[in-house]
């Protein structure tokens, strides 16, 4: 049986079946680990894990009566996060995209593969030990809020597609389109919009003094290659403020974008208000890609499921305000999901709708009874309401799994 337990609960012979946090924010290889002395249980600690699941049937049991079934704790986090995301919904919604996704989607992939192509060629200059050219990443930055104004669901569905051997050059633009996103659902000015883009782009900067074999170690970290990993917030810092033209927005997202609100962050162990709002913005959004990221021994989560982890964790970790903007800004279901229905039936997502984020747009393309694709239609679950639609939203699917490329439907 999974359960949930407190970290003080957890002894040696354990199975933990889900540390309960970002994998980037733990030295473990994977999120499943056999506790085997109090060491690890130390290095738990340490991360700021609070609570976590084990798995009885791998490892010790808990005395305590009071351990939660993991299924128990799903059900009550799933109530919470649909009431908060219709208390969400209640409070006012983005105004709605300037031009359709369908017009900005081309436009958006040539945006996407070019900003790609700059962060590369600039994070990779800085580890030949040249400096940042704030020049090269301003016109991406600009090209990226552009689109993002036209309809910023079509560089948020692409910013999900990643190759997992250039992770931390893409996850550089998708921290940038999301924190922008974030940016413009919230009311900010375009100015704050360009100096939080460059932080974006820049955020992980400091990852080009640590050396390969730590970035890309293929198993557990030991304890001073976790702390060369983590030091390079600190690292990112001092190389933008010895870099000429870099605003203090973007030096600050560099520096705090791994601070937590009950200080077990770093580099600097900031709590709540001592981070500054970009900072938090910077944490969420980072979380948020990581989690939905595939890597060579880490499968992504479905959007859904890493906006309950992020949700769950805004009790400690980060502001839960700004994790209800976010939820906003992306939607439930973001554009380019693919979802399954209870009909049988495969579809893309379309339109979140963040009118009735829980009720989005989808084009159906995939029947799985059949095994077969099918003519696409699109079903609007905003204009049927739940319980009166004949079909309904069930679950997301893999595209890898039915070969499906959800991008040449949309």
């Amino acid at each position: 049986m999974i359960k949930r337990i407190r970290r003080d609960q957890l002894k040696p012979g354990m199975y933990i079946h889900d540390l309960n946090c970002s994998w980037v924010d733990h030295p473990f290889l994977l999120n499943t680990l056999k506790v085997e002395d109090e060491k690890t249980i130390a290095k738990i600690a340490e991360i700021g894990v609070k609570e976590l699941f084990i798995d009885t049937d791998k490892g010790l049991d808990i005395s305590d009566d009071n351990a939660q079934p993991a299924e128990e704790h799903e059900v009550e986090v799933h109530r919470e996060f649909q009431e908060k995301t219709a208390e969400t919904q209640r409070r006012g919604t983005s105004p709605p995209p300037a031009v359709p996704l369908k017009e900005e989607i081309s436009n958006a992939r040539v945006v996407h593969e070019d900003a790609h192509h700059i962060v590369h060629k600039v994070l990779s200059d800085v580890r030949l030990g040249k400096q940042v050219e704030v020049e090269k990443i301003d016109p991406v930055v600009e090209r990226i809020t552009d689109s993002v104004f036209r309809n910023r669901d079509a560089l948020i569905s692409l910013s999900r597609l990643k190759n997992k051997d250039d992770y931390t050059f893409q996850h550089s633009v998708s921290v940038c389109v999301l924190l922008i996103s974030f940016c413009q659902a919230m009311g900010y000015e375009r100015s704050i919009m360009r100096e939080v883009g460059i932080g974006g782009l820049l955020h992980d900067v400091g990852k080009m003094m640590v050396p390969d074999h730590i970035l890309n170690k293929p198993v557990e970290l030991t304890a001073p290659e976790f702390t060369m990993m983590q030091s390079h917030a600190a690292l990112g810092r001092e190389i933008l403020k010895q870099t000429k033209g870099v605003p203090e927005t973007a030096i600050i997202i560099t520096a705090q974008h791994h601070e937590r609100n009950d200080g077990t962050g770093y580099p600097d162990r900031l709590k709540g208000s001592q981070i500054s709002v970009f900072g938090q913005m910077a944490s969420i959004v980072d979380v948020y890609d990581a989690l939905t990221s595939n890597r060579v021994y880490h499968s992504g989560m479905d959007p859904v499921a890493a906006l309950k982890k992020l949700f769950e964790w805004s009790k400690s970790h980060f502001s839960e305000e700004l994790v209800h903007h976010f939820i906003r800004t992306i939607g439930i279901f973001p554009v380019g999901s693919l979802v399954s229905l209870k009909s049988g039936r495969i579809g893309v997502v379309v339109d979140p709708d963040n009118k009735d984020l829980l009720h989005p747009t989808v084009r159906v393309i995939f029947d799985i009874n059949s095994g077969r694709h099918v003519a696409p239609q699109d079903i609007d679950f905003s204009q049927t309401g739940t319980g009166k639609a004949a079909d309904q939203i069930v679950g997301h699917e893999s595209p890898q799994r039915w070969g499906i490329d959800p991008y040449a439907y949309l």
